[in-house]
């Protein structure tokens, strides 16, 4: 068996042509009717994106369950097939879709697709901080055209506008970066910048703006770590650029160094303050070439002599205030209460023998508490009431009340207030009734049943014993009469 296959391997030949399979050219081989209403879409992130997730995650995510489904057509190509058309063109009207925070590229099917197929998606820009002398229409469209292709500009001259931007929607090409700014040059020599601020970008590289990579793979940042070590490998040593303070065309350049301007970072405020800066530009400006290296060596000198001295460097180089110094230590504190001498003060006053009044005195020695009328009128009718019923086991207090007795001397609170119903309850007063009174109350309900209502027993006390004339509720017949009026 074994010789006979390898007799056949041998007549083969590996310089054979293998043929292609030709696709039968029939409709019983299209799904051109399913496709028509399919979007086909492209991953511009795979490292960022799964396409599994994917799939499964969109319809949720379009509100479109159970009338979409996907299909993953490679590892950066997928379909989905919606039910209904105008399902498929509510997910095209929303623009630039997101997985994973990072964006997708969408666009119908179509049976010959264009060969720059799925590198555009559409974005809606906000163009920021345009001169209010090109608020028109071209000036916008052409604001817009630096991002990308103009297709729709939302601008009406005519109605008021209450946000800080304008919105395009342009069709972006995914290979360029997304560019957030742009210097413009105005007519007499003036410039301006613009801001763009793209609507539903989550993630991008903050390296290089792009939206097809993370930062972590950049080019740019992988090229610039390949050098770092390369030149650690080399013995080179990597130094950090620091971006210059004082630049070659400022007089100050070469005079102080870059230590010596910048921001404290202890207390974030320049080493050396704008206007001091100015001041010594100032000055070697009008220096003449004859005393320009005098100028220059007394501001260095006078500025090192300040930094030697902490408070001098603080007023005259920072301009910062000169701390505020005080005896008072307890400064800041709030109140602050000794109670010893209070103690001292009030053992003299309670072991010294007075005629005054005990509210009294404790008034005058509360100096600093207003006190009104009221307040001395209903403290001196206690004071005066203690001492008449001459109780010993009754005791004042600081608040004007008396324990033992329900009555409080507090202001805003009246005696009428603080009455109590002393009146026993209705059944009490019901069982608890004497012979002769149940005897009158029931004569009260016999009299008052002949008359044909009842009567109260007040009313018949205040007219001496005789019934209050009342309406009758039983009506009588007169014999040989007939029926009484209704």
């Amino acid at each position: 068996m074994s010789a006979a296959m390898d007799k056949a391997l041998m007549a083969m030949s590996l310089e054979e042509e293998d043929t292609p399979f030709v696709m039968p050219d029939l409709p019983e081989y299209r799904s051109t009717e399913r496709n028509n209403r399919s979007l086909i879409g492209r991953l511009l992130n795979p490292a960022c994106q799964k396409m599994a997730k994917l799939i499964l995650e969109m319809p949720r995510k379009w509100q479109k369950q159970g009338r979409v489904r996907g299909i993953a057509l490679s590892r950066e190509r997928f379909q989905f097939i919606f039910d209904h058309e105008h399902d498929l063109l509510d997910v095209i009207d929303k623009g630039v879709h997101t997985h994973n925070e990072w964006p997708i590229a969408l666009e119908r099917w179509s049976e010959n697709p264009p060969p720059d197929s799925l590198q555009f998606v559409p974005l809606w820009v906000q163009i920021r901080n345009i001169p209010p002398i090109y608020y028109n229409e071209r000036a916008i469209e052409a604001l817009g055209d630096i991002v990308g292709d103009v297709t729709v500009v939302a601008f009406d001259p005519n109605k008021a506008q209450c946000q800080e931007f304008v919105r395009v929607k342009v069709r972006f090409d995914v290979s360029r970066p997304l560019r957030k700014d742009k210097v413009l040059d105005l007519p007499k020599g003036e410039k301006t910048k613009i801001f763009f601020h793209y609507e539903r970008i989550q993630k991008r590289c903050y390296t290089c703006q792009h939206m097809t990579h993370d930062q972590s793979v950049c080019p740019l940042e992988i090229q610039r770590r390949q050098n770092e070590a390369a030149s650690r490998r080399a013995g080179i040593p990597v130094v950090k650029k620091k971006p210059l303070i004082l630049q070659e065309s400022d007089p100050l350049f070469g005079v102080l160094s870059e230590s010596q301007v910048g921001l404290n970072p202890n207390t974030g405020r320049p080493k050396i303050a704008e206007e001091v800066l100015e001041g010594m530009r100032q000055y070697l400006l009008l220096a003449t070439d004859e005393d320009s290296k005098i100028r220059e060596e007394r501001v260095k000198k006078s500025v090192a002599e300040a930094e030697k001295d902490p408070i001098l460097k603080k007023t005259a180089l920072s301009l910062e205030p000169v701390p505020m110094v005080t005896t008072d230590l307890l400064k800041g504190k709030g109140i602050v209460f000794d109670y010893s001498s209070v103690q001292k003060k009030s053992i003299v006053e309670v072991s010294k023998p007075s005629d005054q009044k005990l509210m009294a005195a404790s008034i005058k020695a509360n100096r600093g508490t207003v006190w009104g009328a009221d307040h001395v009128r209903l403290i001196e009718g206690y004071t005066s009431e203690s001492k008449s019923t001459g109780s010993s086991s009754s005791r004042s207090s600081s608040t004007g009340c008396r324990l033992g007795s329900r009555k409080s001397n507090l202001p805003g609170v009246t005696s009428a207030n603080l009455k109590t119903r002393k009146r026993p309850g209705k059944n009490k007063r019901k069982s608890k009734a004497s012979p002769a009174v149940e005897d009158q109350i029931q004569l009260s309900l016999k009299d008052g049943v002949l008359i044909g209502c009842l009567e109260k027993r007040k009313t018949q006390e205040e007219m001496g014993g005789v019934p209050k004339a009342a309406k009758q509720t039983t009506r009588e017949v007169v014999p040989h009469e007939g029926r009484p009026n209704a």
